[in-house]
Order: structure tokens, then sequence, then C-alpha cells
């Protein structure tokens, strides 16, 4: 980022091209539609480039990043004319597969139900639940990064993952004692 900020456009593809697939991510769980998620990644590149000569350099990139991704968010929510109580509460996940790091094989038939049934898991989540998680798991932020971004106390952060872990464990118990439901 700090070479960007000076200048260096060869610098924003470098940071496009490790960053988008978790901004994508963000909005893809958010609002379930490629399209939509494509719009708001753009969106919140434009407004990073906007703003780079407010970036403080040596902050972490991320948290300040999914600041700006999460008000993009908040925006396509109002003006999309959404009833999303999540998002007026917070005035506040990529994929589960392959291009997550998470180890696991999705192309395994084994494995594909698996990642089914996360999907489906996180997809119960309240959504102010679900994009803590994405932030956390997905992302690697921590919880004073991700309540930075979404305008939440570590606090409130915390609470809101330790209900959401609470209940991925629980709906994905069978998973993890090797029973189907």
């Amino acid at each position: 980022m700090a070479a960007y900020c000076q200048g260096g456009m060869w610098a924003f593809d470098r940071l496009f091209s490790i960053l988008s697939p978790h901004v994508h991510g963000f909005f893809r769980r958010s609002f379930r539609s490629d399209s939509v998620a494509d719009d708001l990644m753009q969106i919140t590149f434009l407004k990073l480039h906007q703003a780079r000569d407010q970036y403080r350099q040596g902050e972490p990139l991320r948290p300040w990043l999914f600041t700006i991704a999460a008000r993009v968010r908040i925006d396509e929510y109002k003006r999309s004319g959404r009833n999303c109580a999540d998002v007026e509460e917070a005035s506040e996940v990529g994929a589960v597969g392959p291009a997550t790091g998470n180890g696991v094989d999705a192309t395994a038939p084994e494995q594909a139900e698996v990642v089914q049934r996360v999907r489906e898991a996180l997809n119960h989540l309240p959504e102010s639940q679900r994009v803590i998680v994405h932030l956390h798991r997905y992302v690697g932020l921590t919880f004073p990064e991700i309540g930075q971004a979404l305008g939440l106390s570590p606090g409130a952060v915390k609470l809101r993952a330790f209900r959401a872990y609470r209940q991925l464990r629980a709906q994905l118990r069978p998973l993890l004692d090797g029973t189907s439901s």
C-alpha cells in the first residue's frame, strides 16, 4: 500500500490480486450474487483509490480496506431498500473450499458434502454473526480489527463470534462426531 500511495500503479495491481478475492467473498456472502459482489468490489477498490491519501502508512491494510467494504455494504442495503435489521444494528463469509486455504479438497466426493454442510450452516447464521465469522476465519482479521472495520466494540465482536461459533458447532456436531444427520 505504501508503494501505491507513492504512485506505483503496479502496487495497485498486486493489492487487487491479493485482496479482491476476500472482498468479493465478503460481498458474495452478504448478497448471494456474483454480479452484485463484482460491482461492490469495484466500488470498494475505487473508494480505496480515492482515499489512498488518508491511509496511515504502517497501519494494517486489511482492517482499513474492510472498513471501506463494510460501508459500501451498508450503502448497498440502503440503496436497494432491503430490510436488514443486522445492518442497522451494526451500522456495522468467501466460499469454503480450496481457495480459502483451509486444507479441504472440495473436489473429493467425500469432502463435497462437508463443504456443502459448512456453507449451509454459515448461511443459517444471522448476517451480523456471519460477517464476523467471514472476516475472522476467511480474511484473518483479529476481533479488534473487525470491530474497527464494522464500527463495533471488540467486546461486541467477540460476543457475536462466540454465539456464531457455538451455533456452528451445534449444527455441525454430526460432522465432527463422524455421524450423519
